[in-house]
């Protein structure tokens, strides 16, 4: 009697978690499908080359244009900023974590790092417009009062706990027999964490980076506040921009009446921001996919 009721418990809970499991599958995608939907009758008035190709966002003016290069240069420029301060940081408090800090250092560090994913962005993003931005300004007095330099800085410093967490997790797991091999050798701590470390658990630094590479470029508040909310087709750090997750905060305030082309806009923009994040995903696994071959052959 008791093993059956056991079975039946066990039934149930395998139920439950195919349920949860497809219920995640089926809302993906849903959300897939509604930006695909929606975007189509955005791409039956605009053609995709003019969208893909054009240098001038203005579907809200008079005499709209709908070349989405300025929204992707400002994707790319703010999001580069950002990776190129979290990604060496968040890797070195990483190696420091695992191999440096003692097990009492590491309880204090890492939950004091972890705090910094805790703050809601709109914080981040005044503390870059009020804070940052002024004393940006003090050493380079060119600098607009909206630029893609603050806020980039300000992503990167709230993407740096995910890059270090993922990463300081795959690093613990390398089995200390590896470690205690390296240093067998001659090896000193540094060099093992480098050349043996990090290779072994590539697998898990990729994926912090490519998560903290998703995270900045689907970032809404830092840039909608700091960045400035012109659609400028520019590379300049210093200059106001616009990013795709702005210009869809913009369109969605309700000002825009539903239905119209101007609304269809922002499933354009988010089809291309998914495609977009869609990419580095991809790119993340095949490198890592390669790397672990590599590794293993």
């Amino acid at each position: 009697m008791k093993n059956q009721l056991g079975k039946i418990k066990e039934n149930i809970i395998e139920m439950l978690l195919f349920l949860s499991a497809i219920f995640s599958i089926i809302i993906t995608g849903s959300i897939v499908f509604i930006l695909f939907y929606e975007s189509i009758g955005f791409f039956k008035e605009v053609s995709i080359i003019e969208f893909l190709t054009g240098k001038e966002w203005t579907p809200l003016f008079a005499n709209p244009k709908f070349g989405v290069l300025p929204l992707i240069a400002g994707t790319f420029l703010t999001t580069g900023i950002a990776i190129s301060i979290a990604l060496p940081l968040g890797l070195i408090a990483a190696i420091y974590l695992s191999e440096y800090a003692t097990h009492r250092v590491r309880e204090i560090l890492k939950p004091v790092l972890e705090v910094l994913a805790a703050i809601p962005t709109v914080v981040y993003g005044y503390f870059a417009l009020l804070f940052l931005t002024p004393l940006l300004q003090k050493f380079i007095p060119q600098i607009s009062s909206f630029n893609a330099l603050s806020p980039g800085i300000i992503m990167g410093i709230m993407i740096i706990p995910y890059v270090t967490s993922v990463s300081e997790d795959s690093m613990r797991a390398v089995p200390m027999h590896i470690r205690e091999g390296s240093y067998a050798m001659g090896a000193t701590r540094f060099q093992t964490a480098i050349k043996v470390i990090i290779p072994a658990a590539f697998s898990g630094i990729g994926a912090g980076f490519t998560l903290g590479i998703s995270r900045a470029i689907g970032e809404t508040m830092v840039v909608a506040i700091a960045a400035g909310m012109m659609p400028n087709f520019t590379l300049n750090p210093l200059e106001p921009v616009q990013t795709f997750t702005s210009y869809i905060v913009q369109v969605s305030l309700g000002d825009v009446p539903h239905g119209t082309l101007e609304y269809k806009t922002i499933f354009a923009a988010g089809v291309t921001l998914f495609l977009i994040t869609l990419i580095f995903n991809i790119i993340g696994f095949w490198l890592k996919k390669r790397i672990i071959i590599r590794g293993v052959y």
